[in-house]
């Protein structure tokens, strides 16, 4: 059992938004969202597929839960901003969406309930769940002795390819991540599967990126062996500064700067690197599961899927600990309800009505290997990488701190990434600023 919190007061929520540079929104909000003042509420954030989605477990839980009812409350683009303008005005939603990457910073302001105490009093679902979770998506919401989200799903990066592409060039893919190419096969790849016209024109991309540059490069860098920080929970230091951290960073860099496989910052500014694959006009496209519906939809897009290159001072191929979970707010007065939704959504029932949609990776390991699963992902030849994903991914780091963090590696990597400084700056800029914040956090 982790340090008992002190429960979060107006007045530091408001300190805390402040300090992101919120503007508060009003807390009203919350109770405008319909008039069933006894409903359980349940905030998360999704694109119209994933509501659906989360509407079918909701529905599935009112079926064998007809005395609980539950209200949605869907975030906009902000969900911490939003959830501490709620929580502010006194109307923290009692089931709240967790990011692996900010609920710490909730956990240590008291707002998340340790759902450890639930679990001391329902041990035949304890023992259950962690029996069936993946140890690695369980465990990344464990902060400070405490438990306070269970996850629903894994959420990490891949590569997804257009298989159509690849045939036509005669080239082979890594079926799992234990084949997965070395670093400079990738490279090989995307310069045979980058096609330019005859005024120079690219009109075919290599390899495209649809999440956060920065953190694919700490992606890259992963590869190449390097981990963020050290250790991932509540950590002391980064890594940064690291030969292989740096090493990775500047592949990923070269990619587009130097050898023109893929786009760079500049030319993003005026093309959709999801559109680019959509369209079949890129080869590769690094993103995680919430894309699969995307290109599923796409019209004339056949793709599978693949492993990320390992770097020649990495272990392996890896992918990161991408998830979200479920939290209960410690201020709510429904917390057996939340507790029985909880069950529900991340336990057996929900996440095989999750496997079924199609549209997450289930965080218990019977619904990814279920059957429900591989009917909704039939087109997926290489499905190891999905279902061995998570037993290939290393953490992100899990502090409260996390929000200066992101910042410091955005501010630094920025000019990496447009070519502008080489990624040895990272030791002196990047990793002495991110020791500090963990030091004095």
């Amino acid at each position: 059992m982790g340090e008992q919190r002190k429960a979060v007061g107006r007045r530091e929520f408001l300190r805390v938004a402040g300090g992101v540079g919120a503007t508060l929104l009003s807390a009203s909000a919350l109770s405008g969202c319909g008039g069933d003042e006894d409903a359980l509420t349940f905030f998360f954030q999704a694109n119209p597929d994933e509501t659906d989605g989360r509407m079918r477990v909701i529905e599935e839980f009112g079926r064998s839960h007809p005395e609980i009812r539950v209200r949605t409350v869907l975030s906009g683009p902000d969900p911490m901003q939003q959830m501490l303008t709620f929580c502010a005005g006194g109307k923290c939603p009692d089931v709240l969406m967790a990011w692996e990457q900010t609920y710490a910073g909730l956990a240590d302001r008291g707002v998340l309930l340790d759902l450890n105490t639930m679990l001391d009093d329902d041990p035949d679902f304890a023992a259950e769940l962690r029996a069936g979770s993946i140890a690695a998506l369980y465990d990344t919401f464990t902060f400070e002795g405490g438990q306070y989200a269970f996850p629903e799903q894994w959420s990490g990066n891949f590569l997804f390819y257009n298989r159509k592409l690849f045939d036509e060039a005669g080239l082979a893919v890594p079926s799992r991540w234990d084949d997965a190419w070395t670093f400079a096969e990738f490279l090989d790849v995307g310069k045979a599967l980058t096609q330019r016209d005859r005024s120079g024109e690219v009109v075919q991309w290599g390899f495209v990126d649809t999440w956060v540059p920065h953190y694919s490069a700490g992606l890259f860098a992963m590869n190449n062996g390097s981990e963020w920080t050290s250790p991932r929970t509540d950590p002391a230091r980064s890594n940064f500064a690291d030969d292989a951290f740096i090493e990775g960073v500047q592949f990923y860099a070269d990619l587009a700067n130097e050898h023109r496989v893929a786009p760079t910052p500049a030319d993003q500014q005026s093309i959709s690197a999801m559109d680019l694959f959509a369209r079949g006009e890129a080869a590769l496209a690094l993103g995680g599961h919430w894309r699969y519906r995307t290109f599923s939809d796409a019209d004339d897009l056949d793709f599978d899927i693949t492993a990320l290159p390992c770097g020649p001072k990495g272990t392996g191929a890896r992918s990161n600990i991408g998830t979200t979970g479920l939290a209960i707010s410690a201020a709510s007065p429904r917390k057996a309800q939340a507790w029985e939704f909880l069950k529900f959504a991340t336990g057996p029932a929900g996440q095989a009505v999750i496997a079924e949609t199609g549209l997450f990776v289930p965080a218990l390991d019977a619904a990814v290997r279920s059957g429900g699963f591989a009917e909704a992902h039939a087109n997926v030849t290489n499905s190891g990488i999905l279902t061995e994903g998570p037993a290939h991914s290393w953490p992100l780091p899990v502090t409260p701190a996390w929000a200066r963090i992101d910042a410091l590696m955005d501010r630094n990597m920025g000019p990496v990434l447009r070519g502008a400084r080489p990624a040895t700056s990272l030791a002196n800029r990047l990793a002495p600023d991110a020791d500090e914040v963990l030091r004095t956090r």
